[in-house]
């Protein structure tokens, strides 16, 4: 009885791996290509951006360059993990991006989360935490099986 529920829980298991690295991914991509996006739509900067602090080395760049380099990475990383392409690359620059944004903005409006994400209060550093532990997922455990990244290490001839 044990042991036909064994095969029973790796058969379910050998079917499934990978899908939670899938979804991770899919999650992620679609979060940072969304919003890389509606910032490449208008590529003037809101007010509220020009007057924002920027770490070393973005407080290099002026505003308007914050903003259009934040949006073209975010919409090019983004779709990146969507595809499962360079993944690893593509998290740590995300989780850069992450970083410069909760520095800029987030941090200073504390500890808010989805269920105010809509209002000034949901404006907190709880959904980029979570976004960034779901890029350092990616980066520790890589792609999963259902990524281009996989697909060209298991086939040499291929030139990924």
């Amino acid at each position: 009885m044990i042991s036909s529920f064994n095969r029973l829980f790796q058969s379910i298991h050998a079917r499934i791996h990978g899908t939670g690295l899938l979804l991770v991914r899919l999650w992620v991509g679609y979060e940072f290509a969304n919003a890389g996006w509606i910032k490449l739509q208008d590529l003037t900067p809101p007010q509220w951006f020009i007057n924002l602090h920027f770490p070393f080395p973005n407080s290099l760049l002026s505003p308007s360059l914050n903003w259009g380099a934040a949006g073209l990475m975010e919409s090019m990383l983004g779709l990146a993990l969507i595809v499962g392409v360079y993944s690893r690359l593509a998290s740590w620059a995300l989780l850069y991006v992450t970083y410069v944004a909760v520095y800029t903005v987030h941090f200073d409006l504390g500890w808010a989360g989805w269920n105010q994400i809509d209002t000034d209060q949901g404006l907190g550093f709880k959904v980029p935490l979570m976004l960034g532990l779901m890029l350092f997922t990616i980066v520790s455990q890589g792609p999963g099986r259902f990524s281009v990244d996989h697909v060209c290490t298991r086939a040499d001839h291929l030139a990924c």
